[in-house]
């Protein structure tokens, strides 16, 4: 009864000046002119919305821990936590969401037929319009301009569009003097015992593909996805660098014997992603790898990758996150990328 009694009052309370909007999966979306609050479907959206209108954002699907609190803008570092539509843990319920009665509900991600599915009938079920942002990596410049020109900042979109586009045309640059077959063969490990890990072309790992490594996880696309392997599978792809953002993993690696035969820890090539506020790898699969990007591609080649990182992460936070990070924060930061993750 309550629910039926919250759709009937947000179906009521639709706004009456309206534009529509084609969205990433060709939906066409009847949205209000002008739009103050955002439901982010699930964290790669709150993400999204943050970096491009972080007032808008109605709150965090999962709430911030205290060592990401330092690394977002202080206004927003106790936004509530509101769940999530979509994902692994989907929690938030239309009765959740209609309290909120956000103006739009947005999810940024894959666009295919269930996500599509999901967005149709919620829109229909509550009365508040549901967006699709296509979350690939290449189509970043573009999810930026499109949620600038939805939220009413397209400046800002452009931007941050701009900033990507420059990342990617520098990465461009160096890949075209590196034929593929000397591009170093990597392994990405989730998880404590690092035997999870995204197949090549997966939005977890296309970060790996993107800033110039051979993703090892590669049966010519015949698997998708995160998938479980084995120590014996990893020894046989026998990878040259391992990148992780778990610090059980990445403290244990060193010294467990079904490691020992892989070359990237026989040569200590291993190394661990900062994770706040967000993940440089995934965790989510977000515009947070945009900056994984610039750290990876410096790993990868550090020969052709020029400038500081301590510099660039400065700068990344300041102009995608709006924070402008001290010594210490940045210090905690550039620890982990070194192996030392704060305690």
């Amino acid at each position: 009864m309550i629910l039926r009694a919250l759709i009937a009052l947000a179906l009521l309370a639709a706004p009456a000046s309206a534009r529509t909007v084609t969205d990433s999966a060709g939906r066409t979306v009847e949205i209000p002119d002008e739009i103050e609050t955002v439901f982010a479907a699930g964290p790669p959206a709150s993400v999204l919305v943050y970096v491009v209108a972080p007032e808008t954002l109605t709150g965090w699907p999962r709430a911030l821990r205290p060592e990401e609190r330092d690394y977002i803008a202080e206004p927003y570092r106790d936004l509530p936590e509101t769940g999530r539509l979509t994902g692994r843990g989907g929690e938030a319920n239309l009765e959740r969401v209609l309290e909120i009665a956000p103006d739009l509900i947005l999810d940024f991600g894959s666009v295919r037929d269930t996500y599509v599915d999901l967005a149709d009938r919620v829109q229909e079920q509550t009365g508040i319009p549901y967006i699709l942002i296509d979350g690939r990596f290449e189509n970043t410049p573009e999810a930026l301009r499109l949620l600038g020109d939805v939220l009413g900042k397209p400046e800002r979109g452009e931007l941050l569009a701009q900033d990507a586009e420059a990342t990617f045309a520098r990465i461009d640059a160096i890949l075209a003097e590196v034929p593929a077959d000397a591009r170093p063969r990597t392994y990405l490990a989730r998880g404590p015992d690092g035997l999870e890990t995204g197949m090549k072309g997966s939005i977890n790992t296309e970060i790996i593909e993107r800033a110039g490594g051979a993703n090892v996880a590669d049966d010519g696309g015949r698997t998708q996805g995160l998938v479980q392997v084995s120590p014996e599978q990893v020894i046989v792809a026998d990878p040259e660098m391992i990148v992780t953002w778990d610090p059980t993993f990445y403290e244990r690696v060193w010294s467990d014997p079904l490691w020992a035969g892989v070359g990237a820890v026989r040569s200590g090539e291993v190394y661990l992603s900062p994770t706040a506020p967000f993940g440089w790898i995934d965790r989510p699969p977000s515009l947070n790898r945009m900056m994984g990007l610039k750290w990876m591609a410096r790993l990868f080649y550090p020969d052709r990758w020029e400038g500081s990182l301590r510099d660039e992460t400065a700068e990344f936070y300041e102009t995608w996150y709006q924070v402008d990070l001290g010594d210490a924060e940045l210090d905690r930061l550039l620890e982990w990328a070194e192996g030392r993750p704060p305690e």
